[in-house]
This record gives structure tokens, sequence and C-alpha cells, in this order.
């Protein structure tokens, strides 16, 4: 009966190639937009992940701060080692994120996954959070990586992250508090911002709480063997996560002590570097929440507030270099990986690219 079907159904498409012009014009039109489609999309996103990342080096090059600082007197080794240590910051959310696509039955390379993640990077300058998912899951994409596995390993990936960063701000702010009671009321409305993002991004982590949610946002209609893929997510996976993207937020701390010590008049001292990987931590959390493209403005402002013992000029022009280090870091990454990975992977990658 199927195949009785199937063939009315090419025999009546012929007829119209065949009968009518209009038929031929449409019947064209669909192939060639069939063809076509994706490299229009993937276009249009690559112009829109440029504008956007345009207008972020244009609104910080318009701050005021900037254009008051003495150039002359700026560190230039100390902004390279920033840029650098975000760079390595990265990798171990990349490394969770490959260990996690692997428990999620799918079989991307190092290089294809590496690629992937951090091109879509670039995603987060745009508004809302969504175009960082479709451009990883888009790019991992192969005959032995799925999209919808892959989109939401990147959930578990992202949210991991940001219920660490939380974790390390609010546990620094407890500690700080227990140290300095008489300044408690000053930054208890941050430590009770950390508390309540690390319960966000956190909760949804609990494996079995994810299943559910994957269950209940309905995934399983976009691709029946989601459900088999995210039950491969355990507390031991997770602890792992934990453990890689604690090394990431020190990295990022690093970070931004080395723009700190790049800045005339902040000094910092290693013994500041607590303080200063809470503050890029509760920073980064808070932006990436607030779902503004890049968390613009609400990094800076948490940053103003943890880190006005440096100076209130040099806490303005810390927040700007950062974004704009951090924004060099992602570029130059991303486009030596684009290069690097067009072309078939080597067959022996293929064949053992699991870091699992």
């Amino acid at each position: 009966m199927a195949g009785r079907v199937m063939s009315a159904r090419v025999r009546s498409i012929a007829w119209i190639e065949k009968s009518f012009l209009p038929g031929r014009i449409l019947v064209g039109l669909g192939v060639t937009l069939r063809r076509w489609l994706p490299t229009v999309i993937r276009s249009i996103t690559l112009v829109a992940v440029v504008v956007g990342i345009a207008l972020t080096i244009r609104r910080a090059w318009q701050d005021e701060s900037l254009r008051a600082l003495d150039w002359s007197r700026v560190g230039w080794p100390w902004l390279l080692a920033a840029t650098a240590a975000y760079g390595l910051g990265t990798l171990p959310g990349w490394r969770y994120w490959h260990a996690v696509l692997l428990r999620f039955g799918q079989r991307p390379t190092p290089r294809e996954s590496l690629r992937a993640f951090m091109m879509g990077q670039l995603g987060k300058y745009l508004p809302g959070k969504a175009m960082v998912v479709a451009i990883r899951a888009a790019t991992v994409r192969s005959d032995r990586t799925l999209v919808a596995p892959a989109a939401a390993a990147v959930f578990v990936e992202t949210l991991t992250l940001m219920a660490v960063g939380a974790t390390v701000a609010a546990s620094y702010l407890v500690f700080w508090a227990w140290q300095e009671p008489a300044k408690l009321s000053a930054r208890l409305p941050l430590l009770g911002l950390a508390v309540v993002l690390m319960l966000v991004a956190g909760v949804p982590t609990y494996p079995p709480l994810f299943r559910r949610l994957v269950r209940f946002i309905r995934l399983r209609k976009a691709d029946p063997s989601i459900e088999q893929a995210v039950a491969g997510l355990d507390g031991g996976l997770l602890a792992r996560g934990w453990g890689w993207n604690l090394l990431a937020w020190g990295c990022w701390g690093a970070s931004l002590f080395c723009v700190l010590s790049a800045l005339p008049g902040a000094d910092p001292s290693w013994i500041d570097l607590p303080l200063i990987t809470a503050c890029v931590a509760l920073a980064m959390v808070a932006g990436f929440l607030s779902l503004l493209p890049g968390g613009i403005g609400v990094r800076e402002l948490v940053i103003l507030t943890l880190l006005a013992p440096f100076g209130s000029a040099q806490a303005i022009v810390a927040a700007v270099l950062l974004r704009l280090c951090w924004l060099l870091s992602e570029l130059v990454i991303a486009t030596i990986l684009y290069l690097w990975g067009n072309g078939p992977a080597p067959a022996s990658e293929t064949r053992e690219g699991s870091l699992d």
C-alpha cells in the first residue's frame, strides 16, 4: 500500500513537471531551497555574530574610563597573560562537555567537539543564550553525533559551570563575612544573589531532575533517542564536572588578577586572588542568567562593587579591559579552530577520539 502511494506521488510530481511551466519552476525552487537553506542559515548566523561582537567592541571603546587611561603606563604583558589565562580556562569546560557527549552515546572526535565548543562561545554576544546552543550543536553534528543530545549536553555543561561559579562566589562571601562581620551588611545582597544563582543553575543538573525536565519539555518528539541519551548522566560525571569547572574559575580569576596587575595604581597581591576569583565568578554567572548579550552591564556592576578596594577608576577600567581580553581570546581560538577544522578528521582520530 505504501509503495503504491509513493509511486502515485512520484508520478504526480513528474506530471506537474512535464505539464506546467509554473510546476517545473516550483519543483526546481524547492530543490534549490533544500540545497542552499543550510548555507543561508549559517551565513545569517555568522553575520549576526560578527555584528554582536562589533557592537561589544564599540561599546567598550566608547567607555570614558578607557579614554582617560594613560596607556603608556599599562602593563601589556599582563594583558597578554590575562588573555591566555582565559583561553586556558575554557579547556576544562570543553573537556566536561566532551565527556557528557560520550556519556550521552555520541562519538565526536576531540577536535570536532573543541572546534564546536569554541565557535559556540561567540554566540553569547547575541541576545539570549540560544545561539550558543545552536552553534555548538550544529557545528559538532555528524553521522556520529546527533543534534538533540549535543544540545542537551550544552545545557548540562553550562549549568554546571554556572553552579560551580555561584558556589565559589558564595563560599568566599561567607568566609569574608566571618572574617569581617562588621561589613556583612554591605555585601549581604551579593551573598544572597550568589546563593540564589547557585540554586537556579545547580538544581536542574541533578540527574533525576534533568531527565524529568527532558521529558517535561518533550524533547523526545524532536529525537526519540534523547531519553536514552540523557540516562547516561549520573552523579559521578557531575562530580567530575564540578572538579573541572573549579579549574576553569581558577584560571578566570587569574585572568582578572592579570588585568588588575596591568593597571597603574591597582597593585593586587596574591592574597587578593580569592576575592578576585569570587568577583569574576559572580559577575559572569549573574551576567549569564541576565540573558543580556555577553552579560553586558551586569558583569560590570558586580565587578565595580567587589573590586572597590582597588580603586573605583581601576575597577571600571578592569571591567572593560577584561571583556576585551576575553573577546580577543575567543576570537583567536575560534578562528584557528575554524580553519583547522575544515576537512575530514583523520581516521585514527575518529576511531580513538574518546577522552572519557
